[in-house]
């Protein structure tokens, strides 16, 4: 009973894709094939799992700039970064630390958060309103948060200048 369970339980692990099997043909040569030969000495070849890319929908175009002087309506109307110091240094001795995006109302989908560190965009976009930045080197940045909604910028936060003091490696 026990080697029957673990014998389907077996089966039922096996990925959904065919295997793939490795051998040598009568002139040497290597050969790769998706079934072993009769009276072949097959080897089943082990493959790393497949990479997937999901499409993505296309964005609209960016709105054009205007030249009139009237105010640019907000889609949000707080969008700022929180949880960085301005009058002192930040410590992070490996250079990770978090900030929080304050955002009201509630960020709509299928709007994203994305950091923009030193004029760059910085990692990727969630949509999640705390960030972690990883090994950022010491001294002076700036930091702000977008909305992104695909390749089109919805809106940006005030830049943030911050220090980050950490242990220098040599």
């Amino acid at each position: 009973m026990g080697r029957t369970f673990l014998y389907l339980l077996l089966l039922i692990a096996l990925p959904a894709s065919a295997q793939i099997y490795k051998y040598t043909d009568a002139g040497g040569n290597t050969v790769y094939s998706d079934h072993a030969p009769d009276g072949v000495q097959a080897q089943p070849v082990e493959l790393p799992p497949l990479n997937s890319v999901e499409p993505q929908t296309p964005s609209a175009p960016a709105a054009p700039i205007s030249d009139s002087r009237e105010p640019v309506r907000s889609a949000y109307e707080i969008l700022e970064l929180g949880g960085l110091p301005t009058e002192e240094a930040l410590r992070a001795n490996n250079g990770t630390f978090t900030v929080n995006v304050l955002i009201k109302p509630r960020l709509q989908a299928p709007h994203q958060l994305r950091l923009v560190m030193d004029g760059e965009p910085y990692g990727q976009p969630s949509n999640v309103p705390i960030m972690q930045l990883v090994n950022v080197d010491r001294g002076e940045h700036r930091l702000a948060v977008q909305v992104i909604d695909g390749a089109s910028i919805i809106q940006q936060s005030p830049v943030v200048t911050f220090t980050v003091q950490r242990v220098h490696k040599p």
